[in-house]
Parts: structure tokens; sequence; C-alpha cells
């Protein structure tokens, strides 16, 4: 599942930056929401599993940057909601 989460958050970041410029307020949450995913997956590299304080709205924030791409940047919101979907489906 960590593959598919990397291969993921790779896909977001070719289609950020084919898309262009967006608004600096949605790359600033693009850019947490993505720190933390990679902090989550060094610690499960180490670990074996993840603390649920790391993994604490990863998935509800992921949802809700997915709602803002849809209004805002509608052709890269199927990317962030696989994003979410595989998430959820690791139970983040």
């Amino acid at each position: 599942m960590d593959s598919q989460l990397k291969a993921s958050l790779r896909n977001l970041h070719t289609a950020l930056e084919s898309h262009g410029p967006m608004d600096e307020e949605l790359q600033d949450l693009l850019l947490q929401l993505d720190r933390d995913i990679k902090q989550l997956l060094e610690q499960r590299a180490e670990d074996g599993e993840a603390p649920q304080t790391t993994t604490y709205g990863l998935a509800e924030r992921s949802q809700e940057l997915s709602a803002q791409f849809a209004a805002k940047h509608p052709t890269l919101e199927p990317t962030l909601r696989e994003l979410t979907r595989i998430l959820g489906n690791m139970g983040i």
C-alpha cells in the first residue's frame, strides 16, 4: 500500500508541475500534506507501523483539499481524490 501512496504522490507532483500556477493557499496546504505523508512513510519504514498521532487528519485534510481542487482546478482533483482513497484504505 505504501508503494501506491508513493506513486499517487508522484502523480500529483507531476500533475501540479504541468498544470501551471495555482493560488498560494492551496499550494501551502498541499506542501504541508506532502510533508506529513512523507513523514508517515518514513516512520512506517522505521517502525513497521505508523503512530496514530502522525496519521491524525491526513485523510480529512486530503479530502478537504480534493473539494477545493474540484472547484478551482478540476483537472487536478482526480489525482488528489486517488490519494485520499489510498489514505482511507490504509486506515489513515
